[in-house]
């Protein structure tokens, strides 16, 4: 009898249970975790998609229930750990950290709620990171007081011309626009209705304005000027020289005028690193980085700028890749697969290396060419 394949002590097969362990979804144990451990997960990986063993599904609802428990056991230590893992970038993807604090302003207790509501600048740093907010809190709670002054808040605190380019760039994601959650925080100096006041100036006020009922541009910043002109430009050259002269972004420009290399190349002297590495194939379909050509110098001379930054530890480097929440792994597979010149010489040299070992299998009498040849 094999005794030691009935029992031991050491390397011991997953289908046995341990002290300590739980079953897994693949159909063994492994150690617990705890909640927190769960909670760090959740915010760094997200559940989207689900894993190799678990549905999306489960694995949401798992780390719900964790999120809850860490909720319940110290909510305003929960509310820092998502804070912390959204503000310092460890997360591939921000949705995790919104449901997170979305669920911490619903389900926990007073406290609770108030620090995940005046942290919600500090995790939502952008209009779609705000609707996306907005979509996820509807889930756990209404509409109340609190809610409407922290999303007036966010709107309130932020100069007219950092507005100016979230109503701009960011005007509707998941079927929320701004003029959506303007009118439902009505942040103002007067209002009715109970409805909370906030400390507007007379140029937040007029840009709440435009966003809600549009009109006139007069004494709004000079980016919703150029949006308003670059939706009336006749052709791609016209929204190619408001791009120069209003530093517009994409979102601002007609669908039809994304289509013109000049807009591209507009657009590439101003382009922040996110939007850059994400536009590499529309800009190289388009024409715009093509070898040789001067888009694609200027990408590959800022992608190998800021990874060799990277690797000396630049503080300008690492500034401008947390600002933009990019990671280094990012711009080098950017920088491998987006561009022509080096997809075309990686490809050539995988050619030449499968032409060469063809050739040296024949030559030499592979066996496994000739079994295949008389297959």
């Amino acid at each position: 009898m094999a005794y030691l394949k009935q029992f031991r002590t050491r390397r011991v097969s997953q289908r046995l249970l341990l002290s300590g362990q739980v079953p897994n979804s693949a159909g063994g144990h492994a150690w617990a975790l705890d909640a927190w451990t769960r909670l760090r997960r959740l915010l760094v990986l997200g559940s989207e998609r689900g894993s190799y063993y678990a549905s999306e599904w489960s694995l949401t609802r798992e780390n719900a229930k964790a999120v809850q428990e860490c909720v319940r056991e110290d909510g305003l230590r929960a509310v820092a750990e998502i804070v912390r893992v959204s503000a310092d970038g460890r997360a591939p993807k921000n949705d995790p950290a919104l449901y997170a604090l979305a669920l911490a302003a619903g389900l926990g207790d007073e406290a609770t709620r108030k620090a995940a509501l005046a942290a919600l600048p500090q995790v939502a740093r952008t209009g779609a990171h705000l609707f996306q907010f907005s979509t996820f809190v509807e889930g756990f709670r209404g509409w109340g007081r609190a809610l409407r002054r922290a999303i007036g808040r966010w709107y309130a605190a932020r100069s007219p011309d950092a507005l100016a380019y979230q109503a701009v760039k960011y005007r509707q994601r998941a079927d929320v626009t701004h003029r959506d959650l303007l009118r439902l925080a009505h942040p103002a100096r007067r209002v009715g209705a109970g409805n909370p006041t906030l400390d507007v100036s007379d140029e937040h006020a007029r840009l709440f304005e435009w966003i809600v009922r549009g009109g006139e541009t007069h004494g709004l910043p000079r980016l919703v000027e150029g949006f308003v002109r670059a939706q009336e430009a006749a052709t791609p050259r016209d929204a190619a020289a408001l791009v120069r002269e209003y530093r517009l972004p994409r979102e601002a420009l007609q669908p039809e005028h994304l289509t013109s290399p000049d807009v591209w190349e507009a657009l590439l002297d101003d382009m922040p690193m996110t939007a850059l590495i994400r536009n590499l194939a529309t800009m190289t379909r388009v024409g715009v980085l093509t070898p040789g050509s001067d888009g694609t110098s200027q990408w590959s001379h800022s992608s190998a700028t800021w990874t060799a930054s990277a690797a000396r530890g630049c503080t300008r480097s690492q500034c401008w890749r947390r600002s933009a929440r990019t990671r280094p792994v990012a711009v080098c597979a950017a920088g491998t697969s987006g561009i022509p010149s080096a997809r075309s010489s990686t490809r050539s040299t995988a050619r030449s290396t499968r032409r060469s070992g063809t050739s040296s299998r024949r030559a030499s009498g592979c066996c496994s060419h000739s079994t295949s040849r008389r297959r």
